[in-house]
């Protein structure tokens, strides 16, 4: 997704004095400082280890079983009946080789739609053992490691990648610079990543947070930020105040959910487990800017959030005497903020613009004109929040004589917003706006967009099926009138701080101008319709993506599609590339032969896919590979070429995870229209893309104005020629059954 335009051409120095004995000693300490990390999170979940770690049973279950041994060894019987013995002989040990297995094994075959005997016992003991309700972390003491892949494995899927993107002049230049690394550096390499794959729980993860994201010196607003929609069609109430009650509410029931560790652990088709560690860093957290590289901090449970309204920052407390406030009276607070009319304090109005400029003006005056007395007090107030809340003016989603505009203008207003109405370096920022619409901008560097996904749709459920309003729209419940005033944030902004937020804001203007973004519902149909035609849905949308950029560009280029390797501890995302031979030649033959070559390219995609999510992806590995590199201090040609790529197309996928929270049959009107980001390459593309229901694609595409060679809605219309020629291509006289006229919302304005 957005990391991908970090992953490009990335660059970091490492600066030890002395022989190489000391630049593997800098390697060495860098492996060992992961390992660290890694087993101070480990100690840190031991305060919720007595419940997970005897799961799926519950402790006094287990204190039954404590007895009984006790009891078997003072008769001195063996309780396994022999068991034991027979896995010390290794009679047994194969079988527990193959459980070990089974977690991996379970997700190739189950897309193939076949399973064999031990993934179909793999999938009945899990349902059996989650027959008590899991805790978030229950499975994390289960999940595997992610495995290192050979260099050899590695090397040959990178040049099977690029094979479609290089003519043969340029292909066997390529291959002669990957023989070269694989049988010289390369193994070398590889021999520090394997001993950081036996230390650390992951030896990729931070790594990627650290390089890709906390090292980024240019703006993190667009690059690297992302945003999440409201409903489409709907806005279940108009006013402004109480849609911030209801929600600001929900936020904090699922903190509190979250706390509880009461949140459903996600199983992958409900049978594999996921890890769930992203989620520890959601709420009270904020990234902090460097001069070399920013950090991630997170804080315990903050009862506040702070706002902003017209210039002024507020800290709104959502805790009174240990009960969190009321829908309504959260939603009295907001409307005392909005009634406001205190002007801002010099140079309040836009500091926020710092947090959207490159990253090191604004670290060195934070340190200059933060770290004392007023400011430094109102700055830890923001960063320290549970989560930050903008108070917008404007009215935004599908309005007006021209909705499918209105889309665009929605997605620009989330994506970066006025560029100073923001305070990009939370972990979420909420935006409200006048009409009741709201939207969610995430910064990327704590967690992927399915775990901030996961919280938007319960907050959106919460909201409008379980707190609802009155029939005036507020609110339901009564008020505290005592509750004290919402606290406005005081500044003391001096001359020289004005003119970098001047230059922040300069900056941060440009790149949101340059922003070009087209955002569309596709309801022609749906995945109900590819799925007849035996095709993966995400496959089918990838087929349709490559189509529509060689029409447009004649050309093939990179493609990046994100997939997640969360069955893995700590996993994140690997690339799935999905520009390959055989979806070149797809697109090629388009007339001739090409409904067998379009399978053939949907399986290649599907494979990939497998592959990237169970640890035999191509780019994290690679990525690896040169940050070791880099502390050895060597140079890999190889390397740096495969580094420096751009990726001309970066997509990504935003599935509904909670589908039990929505009724898109009865009312499909209520779900969200996804999410999206900012374009990753110059002259490329980022396309976002949700798969809702049978009968639904949204789109969010972006791309940059000043590229002559890429325009949004043309792209736009060329993804929906090739949805049509491709549903065509497989089943042109297959007929879509009849739907109840009620099962498709009308397409109605939001007045």
């Amino acid at each position: 997704m957005a990391e991908a335009h970090q992953a490009v051409a990335f660059q970091f120095t490492v600066t030890p004095d002395g022989i190489d004995l000391q630049l593997s000693h800098q390697a060495l300490t860098e492996i060992y400082l992961s390992g660290v990390r890694s087993w101070k999170k480990r100690i840190i979940r031991l305060k919720n280890s007595v419940i997970t770690g005897v799961y799926p049973a519950s402790p006094s279950s287990w204190l039954f079983v404590v007895i009984a041994i006790l009891a078997t060894m003072y008769t001195r019987s063996d309780p396994s009946m022999g068991l034991i013995a027979k896995i010390q002989d290794g009679a047994l040990q194969h079988h527990a080789v193959a459980l070990a297995h089974l977690h991996h094994a379970f997700v190739p075959q189950a897309q193939h739609g076949k399973m064999s005997t031990t993934t179909k016992v793999w999938v009945a003991l899990v349902r059996i053992f989650s027959g008590r309700k899991p805790l978030l972390y229950s499975y994390q003491g289960s999940l595997p490691n992610l495995p290192v892949p050979t260099v050899k494995d590695t090397v040959k899927r990178y040049l099977d990648s690029v094979r479609p993107l290089m003519d043969d002049t340029e292909y066997e230049r390529m291959t002669k610079l990957a023989a070269e690394f694989e049988s010289n550096l390369g193994n070398r390499l590889q021999w520090y990543l394997k001993l950081k794959a036996l230390w650390a729980a992951n030896y990729v993860s931070d790594w990627w947070e650290e390089y890709v994201y906390l090292r980024g010196r240019s703006p993190i607003m667009v690059n690297s930020n992302y945003y999440g929609m409201d409903f489409l069609y709907v806005t279940p109430t108009p006013i402004q105040a109480a849609r911030a009650g209801n929600s600001i509410h929900a936020f904090f029931l699922y903190r509190r959910k979250l706390n509880r560790e009461e949140i459903k652990p996600w199983l992958l088709r409900s049978a594999v487990p996921c890890c769930s560690y992203q989620f520890e860093r959601m709420f009270d957290t904020c990234r902090i800017p460097g001069t070399l590289t920013d950090t991630v901090h997170h804080w315990q449970d903050s009862d506040y959030v702070a706002v902003y309204h017209r210039g002024r920052y507020f800290r709104l407390k959502v805790y009174q005497a240990g009960r969190l406030l009321s829908p309504r009276e959260i939603e009295f607070q907001i409307q005392r903020i909005l009634d406001d009319s205190s002007p801002p304090s010099k140079g309040e109005a836009k500091l926020g613009a710092l947090t959207a400029g490159d990253r090191i003006p604004w670290a060195k005056a934070r340190t200059k004109y933060f770290s004392s007395g007023v400011n430094k007090r109102s700055l830890d107030c923001i960063e320290r929040a549970a989560f930050f809340v903008t108070l917008d003016d404007d009215e935004q989603g599908m309005m007006g004589d021209d909705p499918a505009s209105s889309l665009d203008h929605y997605a620009k207003s989330l994506l970066h917003g006025k560029c100073y109405d923001r305070w990009f370096d939370k972990s979420f920022s909420v935006v409200y706006y006048k009409n009741g619409k709201n939207g969610i901008n995430a910064e990327h560097s704590w967690a992927d967009a399915p775990v901030l996904a996961h919280l938007w749709e319960y907050t959106l459920a919460t909201d409008s099926f379980q707190l609802g309003y009155n029939a005036e729209g507020h609110c339901k419940g009564d008020v505290d009138s005592s509750l004290p005033r919402p606290q406005k944030l005081n500044w003391e902004i001096p001359s020289e701080c004005e003119e970098q937020i001047s230059q922040s804001l300069a900056v941060a203007q440009a790149l949101a101008d340059d922003v070009d973004f087209h955002v569309f519902s596709f309801r022609d149909f749906g995945k109900g319709k590819v799925k007849k035609c035996r095709v993966s849905p995400d496959a089918f949308v990838q087929m349709a993506l490559q189509l529509a950029y060689y029409r447009e560009r004649r050309t093939f280029c990179l493609t990046y599609e994100a997939s997640m390797t969360r069955l893995f501890r700590e996993g994140r995302t690997e690339t799935v590339r999905s520009c390959t031979n055989e979806s070149s030649a797809f697109v090629r033959a388009l007339e001739d032969v090409c409904r067998r070559l379009f399978r053939a390219a949907s399986e290649k995609h599907q494979q990939l896919y497998r592959m990237a999510m169970t640890g035999g992806g191509i780019d994290r590995h690679l990525f690896c590979l040169y940050v070791v590199s880099k502390y050895l201090g060597v140079e890999s040609p190889f390397l740096k070429e495969v580094l420096s790529e751009p990726w001309r197309l970066s997509t990504s996928q935003t599935p509904v995870q909670q589908v039990e929270l929505f009724d898109m049959v009865n009312h499909p009107e209520y779900i969200s229209c996804g999410g999206g980001f900012g374009p990753v390459a110059d002259d490329g593309y980022g396309v976002s893309y949700c798969i809702l229901g049978d009968n639904m694609i949204n789109f969010h595409i972006s791309c940059k104005h000043s590229c002559p060679d890429t325009d949004a809605h043309k792209f736009g219309d060329q993804i929906r020629k090739a949805l049509h020629d491709l549903i065509q291509l497989l089943g042109p006289n297959q007929k879509e059954p009849s739907k109840p006229e009620e099962s498709r919302p009308e397409v109605k304005k939001d007045q």
